[in-house]
């Protein structure tokens, strides 16, 4: 059995080795006729005049710059998709917030007189500590709304 599973092994190495040497083989070929392309091009350019070498050189750079230009507008269509669905999902949160706050609208009048005291004093402590004020757990998404409007 123990024989059997070291076999097992070697053969699954084996046929990994085997299939990374095939797909190493396959990236030789694929650079080597790339390689071939470009010493093909280089040979041409050679055998051309200078102002038709000037204007080869200014094709590949077009080329270049219409491959680099595809791949820009590809990248901005992908940024606007993601743009759409961040004003959706922002849509969404408003829609949250405004239903919290009729939610909060529907409290009894005792706690809207303690809010008011509370609007009082924040008043109050601004002018004195600047930047530092008091408030109930519970009343943080509205004073957020506030912060943000």
């Amino acid at each position: 059995p123990f024989l059997r599973l070291l076999e097992a092994q070697l053969q699954d190495q084996r046929r990994e080795y085997e299939e990374e040497v095939e797909a190493l083989k396959n990236q030789v070929d694929a650079m080597k006729e790339e390689m071939e392309k470009q010493q093909q091009a280089f040979l041409q350019n050679l055998q051309l005049s200078p102002e038709a070498q000037v204007e080869f050189g200014l094709q590949q750079e077009i080329t270049r710059l219409t491959n680099e230009n595809l791949d820009l507008k590809e990248l901005l269509e992908k940024l606007e998709k993601n743009e759409k669905k961040l004003k959706k999902q922002l849509k969404i949160y408003m829609k949250k917030v405004q239903d919290f706050e009729a939610s909060q609208a529907m409290v009894p009048a005792e706690r809207r007189r303690h809010e008011r005291n509370m609007q009082v004093a924040v008043q109050r402590k601004e002018k004195d500590f600047q930047g530092m004020l008091e408030y109930y757990k519970e009343d943080e998404p509205l004073l957020i709304r506030n912060l943000i409007t």
